[in-house]
């Protein structure tokens, strides 16, 4: 079986491919909708391998059900698990939703932590969700959150020649200005929604297929 031959590094032309991006999205927000840490940290546990349509979707009803910490900490498993059953791995989510809740209480005073060190201790939360926490819950820029999305684009455009979301998130920081690092994750992230689609990438239309190595056209 042929081998498919690594993309090019492509690094030297990023603040190009970036700037390039930016202007297709300069109003690069996050989708999922929250009030406070709490909220976000709960709706990006249940953003994994769901969408935010169907995210916000789900919380819009289940924080007016369980509007504090303590709430979800003394929630009954199956119950919870009832209420998220349609973002998918349900009885998982609801485990770490649960058990971060508890921590919370138990070791950070009943407030979602506002650090890297402390966020990581809490449940089923990695970098990735620990970033969006500290980015858009306390603007804080530890560094970058690294979805699958990011993880694709990364790679086709050449910026990074790993798979593991923790060494393509060093690459991207080498990259970027630290203060960029937020935005950087949101505009892949709508690129890879809107243009260049996993299954059907519309290279046509991209605006940075000529400084693209993966570029089909």
């Amino acid at each position: 079986m042929a081998t498919i031959p690594p993309v090019p590094d492509n690094t030297e032309n990023f603040n190009h491919v970036f700037k390039l991006l930016q202007g297709e999205y300069p109003d690069a927000e996050p989708m999922l909708h929250f009030k406070n840490p709490l909220e976000l940290l709960i709706a990006t546990i249940l953003s994994a391998q769901c969408t935010d349509k169907q995210v916000n979707k789900v919380t819009q009803v289940l924080f007016k059900k369980y509007s504090s910490v303590e709430d979800f900490a003394n929630a009954d498993i199956n119950e919870l698990g009832k209420d998220i059953y349609t973002t998918g791995f349900y009885h998982q989510k609801a485990k770490h939703i649960i058990g971060s809740a508890q921590l919370i209480l138990t070791e950070f005073g009943g407030k979602v932590p506002d650090t890297m060190e402390e966020l990581l201790k809490l449940p089923g939360v990695g970098r990735k969700t620990a970033n969006i926490v500290l980015a858009r819950g306390y603007n804080i820029i530890e560094g970058i959150a690294v979805d699958t999305h990011v993880t694709r684009l990364s790679q086709k455009l050449g910026l990074t020649q790993n798979s593991d979301p923790g060494k393509i998130e060093l690459d991207l920081m080498e990259l970027a200005k630290k203060e960029d690092l937020e935005n950087l994750s949101m505009t892949l992230i709508l690129h890879g929604r809107n243009v260049c689609i996993a299954r059907r990438p519309k290279c046509g239309v991209c605006v940075v297929n000529k400084l693209c190595p993966s570029s089909e056209v």
